[in-house]
């Protein structure tokens, strides 16, 4: 790992936010997003294997899950042309770009047997962090907004996002199909090893 140091301090400080403040979603919100800004402004902790994109689409890499599954920290990957269909979160989260630029495509609530309407879009960039949940927008598409290489972001959810059952939607006639997402990896970065800190 290039500096654990950087995963492990905000690993740390979400761990003390969620025990403070979890039950409080605009405040984990709001200073999550802090705490995640910070991390993405710097580009030289993440390991290579949790980068790394697949043609055959974007990837969801775990990185940290806290041990009562109260939030976890996740890498996407995404080369030109991968988007992710219609869905939603069901939890709370945060995104930050960390390379490239992201396109995200909001939608209203869904209603079964109407099409679904956009709401919004607009472009997340390297530093930005993003908000989704079901109380402020839940329900969206999100793709690589450039051509010209892949886009890596680190999102951070209100709960073990890969084993969460949520949803995508029929951009036609709203209806739902139920997923849990999982993840690309088997095995998560060492972030406690500090024997090459001294």
């Amino acid at each position: 790992m290039k500096d654990p140091a950087r995963l492990r301090r905000f690993v740390r400080d979400m761990t003390g936010l969620v025990a403070a403040h979890g039950a409080d979603e605009p405040r984990m919100l709001d200073h999550g997003e802090g705490l995640l800004r910070e991390l993405v402004s710097h580009d030289d902790w993440l390991p290579d294997a949790f980068a790394q994109p697949s043609p055959e689409g974007y990837r969801q890499y775990l990185l940290y899950c806290d041990p009562l599954e109260r939030f976890s920290v996740v890498s996407f990957v995404w080369l030109p042309g991968h988007r992710t269909p219609i869905h939603d979160h069901t939890v709370w989260g945060l995104v930050g770009v960390l390379r490239g630029e992201e396109l995200c495509e909001e939608y209203g609530v869904p209603e079964a047997g109407k099409p679904l309407a956009p709401a919004a879009t607009h472009a997340v960039r390297r530093g930005d962090v993003d908000r989704v949940s079901p109380r402020i927008g839940d329900v969206h598409v999100v793709s690589n907004a450039r051509q010209d290489g892949a886009a890596v972001s680190i999102h951070v959810y209100g709960a073990n996002i890969g084993a969460v059952k949520r949803h995508t939607f029929d951009a036609a006639t709203g209806e739902p199909k139920q997923f849990i997402s999982g993840y690309h990896n088997s095995v998560l970065p060492n972030l406690w090893d500090r024997s090459k800190e001294t």
